[in-house]
């Protein structure tokens, strides 16, 4: 179809990730292959840190990590063949032991590699040689970070033969990995949706209990449209920090645990005893602590209608309240809102940059895709996605 993108097979990136590793590595064979996926929230952000809920979806752009064990070393060697990331692009460093703990450094992306190794809670990880592929757009807002750390953990499993007790386990350890080596605060939904995503479902999630409901996303009449500004985003935490912090200071004041317990009324009775600012990224989590659930709804009842003017709701809220949003994606979302056939259009990820998610008619999304082209000032990209399924062991 004009203008979309395609989306590269599992298949594809798996025959890839081989054929680098032996280049890499001569003399090695990869034995075991692994794959996360990214995601895209359909709503619900800045809303898991807060102890609230979020709907995403798993999709087939996925991070695959080939490799196997190295008997004649302690040395773990990782290589990585996304462009994007900093280099050097082949890291190598000795497995983690009892009191010689790894630590993060340079280059950035190994960050991410190191803190699933060490925060796998193993007294022994064997060395390994591992070549990652990604098709995530790295920076684009559906979570290349948490596809990454899933993909690292399941490779971990498999060559080790040791899974975590329950699957919240391992999305917390990858989580816990994110923020002590990548000093990135965020919150449970990227890597849980990586780890237990389903084919032809979304996910809603209750962050506070960690339960979760899987909820059909499977109408062949309605696609979602994810669109990536391709104005990256680097989030180095500080706005992850700042509105964590107001987020935390608005539930102080309030006297809730977490603004899950706070409602508009909670709000507005303690309004004169917070500055604006704290206020409005209150106003913004509680609201759609509200929209993500009623869209779940919505969602089961296939009122698409609805669900698309929560999704509007939602980045309404997010530009001028949370103010995560910039001109690209607000043009994007701007230019998809005036097609027929279109539901709702948002931002989506942690903001400043990345993608938009847009639920479109299927047979209207390539005059959707035309007019958003025609209308932006930047060059983005079209994928329309399916949700797919969360991490898996491909070989061992």
């Amino acid at each position: 179809m004009t203008g979309l993108s395609a989306i590269p097979s599992i298949s594809e990136l798996v025959k890839r990730a081989k054929a680098e590793f032996t280049a890499q590595f001569p003399g090695y064979e990869p034995t075991v292959v692994t794959c996360a996926p990214g995601r895209v929230n359909l709503i619900g952000e800045h809303t898991d840190y807060n102890d609230g809920f979020v709907f995403p979806m798993a999709l087939p752009l996925v991070t695959i990590m080939a490799g196997c064990i190295d008997s004649s070393s302690s040395q773990i060697t990782v290589a990585t063949t996304a462009q994007t990331t900093d280099e050097p692009r082949v890291v190598q460093f000795e497995s983690p032991k009892p009191g010689l703990p790894l630590t993060p450094g340079k280059p950035t992306w190994a960050n991410y590699v190191k803190g699933v190794v060490q925060c796998f809670n193993l007294a022994s990880i064997p060395g390994f040689k591992a070549v990652l592929v990604n098709s995530v757009p790295v920076g684009g807002g559906v979570s290349s970070s948490a596809s990454l750390e899933v993909a690292v953990y399941t490779f971990l499993e498999a060559i080790t033969e040791v899974s975590a007790p329950v699957l919240q386990t391992k999305a917390l350890s990858c989580q816990s990995a994110e923020h002590k080596f990548a000093n990135m605060p965020c919150g449970i939904m990227d890597q849980f949706i990586s780890v237990m995503g389903k084919a032809g479902h979304g996910l809603l999630i209750d962050c506070r209990s960690m339960e979760s409901t899987l909820i059909p996303i499977d109408d062949p009449d309605v696609s979602v449209l994810v669109t990536n500004s391709n104005v990256r985003h680097e989030l180095t935490g500080s706005e992850y920090s700042d509105r964590r912090r107001q987020c935390y200071a608005a539930a102080e004041i309030m006297k809730v645990k977490s603004l899950r317990k706070a409602t508009m009324k909670n709000l507005e009775d303690h309004k004169d005893k917070m500055d604006n600012i704290t206020f409005q990224r209150a106003r913004h989590v509680i609201g759609e602590i509200n929209r993500t659930m009623d869209a779940a709804d919505a969602l089961k009842l296939g009122n698409y209608k609805l669900f698309g003017e929560l999704m509007i709701e939602s980045h309404n809220s997010l530009r001028d309240d949370y103010e995560v949003s910039c001109n690209e994606v607000d043009e994007l979302v701007d230019s998809a809102l005036e097609c027929p056939g279109v539901y709702g259009s948002r931002m989506t990820g942690g903001g400043f940059g990345g993608c938009t998610v847009t639920l479109v008619k299927t047979d209207k999304v390539e005059a959707v895709v035309s007019h958003m082209q025609a209308k932006y000032s930047g060059n983005a990209t079209f994928f329309i996605t399916k949700p797919s399924q969360g991490a898996m062991v491909i070989e061992k």
